[in-house]
């Protein structure tokens, strides 16, 4: 090969990166080996039609040239590297935003990812679970008992949305609420949720209302991290719209994933202690296989049938007449 000139590289077009080019010509001279390479590229080509190919194509109208007339000038692979340049800088910036779109979504996976983790090495999460019901329930009150304007109370929907978190049973009243001042509600129904968790204890072993904890509150955050993916992922695709609006998609993005967030963590708190007072563990108990009997006796007395010698057409009948098989028993 280098005694007769080396590798020629043939190129039957120009790619929209300089870099695949380049990387063909290299082919021709590997390690110091002499070698050639040529490009032929069509004006119907998709770079040329994007980039160039008119003004080319004019260019050979007025140099009157016809159409299978190849055309060799430095402005052409001027051309060619312009249109290279311009498509690897929009390649870029495509990348660029799709980098930064995950950007957002690296940042929830590990927050979420971290509280995962969290919750799998600690030991129990009653703590963290109490802290949650605490906030939920001044949650409740700012909402039924607004302001300092009794007249605006609603003791009798707290109470009802109080029975949805709590087993409250006869534990609380919907009078006991109203001996209370309003400063004092959480405090009391804080101890109220902390002896019913007690009593729950007791009733399963702290064992498995660790176990519970754990498994459900995993349960929980993988189940509305996944459809949080599910919604994010359609935000993405509408998102571009946004431009029609004078308004940067990415931006508007960062900012509905930031919304959707913070009520996926709230989504999160709310099922958990919404649901762990009132979740009950079932023990199912462990069924034994009877011992199998291979005894043939014990399955009806049924035995294997075992297949005799074939007897041949002409050997003797096994009967005893003397005769070959073929002419008595074989007929």
């Amino acid at each position: 090969m280098v005694e007769i000139g080396g590798l020629p590289i043939v190129g039957t077009e120009r790619h929209e990166a300089r870099r695949i080019d380049n990387q063909l010509r290299g082919r021709a001279g590997r390690q110091g080996d002499p070698g050639s390479s040529r490009f032929f590229v069509s004006l119907e080509d998709d770079l040329m039609k994007r980039f160039g190919g008119s003004s080319i194509a004019g260019l050979m109208d007025k140099l009157g040239l016809e159409e299978d007339v190849p055309l060799e000038h430095s402005w052409v692979n001027k051309a060619i590297e312009n249109a290279q340049t311009k498509v690897e800088a929009f390649n870029f910036d495509i990348r660029k935003h799709v980098v930064e779109y995950d950007d957002v979504m690296n940042l929830q996976r590990e927050v979420i990812y971290t509280d995962r983790r969290n919750v799998l090495s600690q030991e129990s999460l009653r703590p963290m679970i109490e802290e949650w019901v605490t906030e939920e329930v001044q949650g409740l009150v700012d909402a039924y008992l607004p302001g300092e304007d009794t007249s605006a109370w609603d003791y009798d929907g707290l109470y009802n949305e109080l029975r949805k978190l709590l087993p409250l049973a006869e534990m609380v009243t919907e009078e006991d609420l109203e001996t209370h001042r309003r400063d004092e509600i959480v405090g009391y129904l804080g101890e109220v949720a902390s002896e019913i968790y007690d009593r729950r204890e007791q009733q399963f072993t702290p064992g498995l209302m660790r176990f519970v904890e754990q498994r459900w509150m995993i349960d929980v955050i993988d189940r509305l991290w996944i459809q949080h993916l599910t919604a994010i992922d359609d935000v993405r695709e509408g998102i571009g719209l946004r431009a029609y609006g004078q308004r940067d998609p990415l931006v508007e993005y960062k900012v509905e994933a930031a919304s959707m967030f913070d009520d996926l963590l709230e989504s999160i708190r709310h099922d958990v202690v919404y649901a762990i007072y009132h979740v009950v563990p079932r023990i199912e108990p462990v069924r034994r296989t009877p011992p199998t009997t291979t005894n043939r006796e014990e399955e009806g007395g049924k035995q294997p049938v075992k297949a005799g010698k074939k007897v041949g057409r002409n050997d003797p009948c096994p009967c005893g007449s003397g005769r070959k098989f073929k002419k008595c028993h074989g007929r």
